[in-house]
């Protein structure tokens, strides 16, 4: 179904928002990775999605979304898994770990602000990451986010930064990856502002 759905989201998006991707070089032509973007609507997901079309992205998202009626049933065909933000488990590590391991990709919103659930997401991110041995690709995504932007047409933008390993071991190499996929994230969106803004 995922092939299906996104060749319907391709030619959608394509109509009224074709995202325009910077330094796709940069992602690992194989093996499993994990994609670390920022997050600010549900718009962001499709078009990251997209830009790596047809190879799917496994999504890390809220458990209560899988109680919504109908949108759980969705989200789940669309390779979405579920975590508990508020009572974390193991499986928050063994679901991604698993599907690293396989060679998928795991798509992960850190949120781009200072937040106890964005630092949180961060930590995990990076945590993930030290132990399945997969590489992070930071990417940074400016544009619309929700359906009426859309249809105004206003145009996509995702920059992919270059990937990296987590070579340090212990909570006091979390937290030194963890501070540089921040950076690197923050970095990444100021540099697309840059791109855009020299567009015009």
């Amino acid at each position: 179904m995922y092939k299906q759905v996104g060749k319907f989201v391709v030619w959608f998006l394509g109509l009224f928002n074709k995202v325009k991707v910077y330094n796709k070089g940069n992602l690992p032509t194989e093996g499993g990775y994990i994609i670390a973007c920022t997050h600010t609507g549900w718009i962001d997901i499709l078009n990251l999605g997209v830009s790596i079309y047809p190879t799917p992205i496994h999504f890390m998202a809220k458990k209560q979304l899988f109680d919504v009626k109908g949108l759980g049933w969705f989200i789940n065909k669309m390779n979405a898994f579920p975590v508990d933000r508020d009572n974390p488990g193991p499986s928050v590590i063994k679901i991604p770990r698993q599907l690293l391991k396989e060679g998928k990709i795991v798509g992960i919103f850190p949120s781009g602000t200072r937040n106890a659930e964005g630092d949180s997401l961060k930590q995990g991110t990076i945590t993930i990451a030290q132990l399945a041995k997969a590489p992070v690709v930071p990417a940074a995504y400016i544009g619309p986010n929700n359906p009426k932007d859309v249809f105004k047409r206003q145009k996509g933008y995702l920059i992919y930064g270059e990937p990296f390993y987590v070579e340090a071991k212990g909570k006091e190499g979390r937290d030194e990856y963890t501070q540089r996929l921040e950076h690197t994230i923050d970095e990444l969106q100021k540099e697309l502002q840059r791109k855009i803004a020299a567009e015009k």
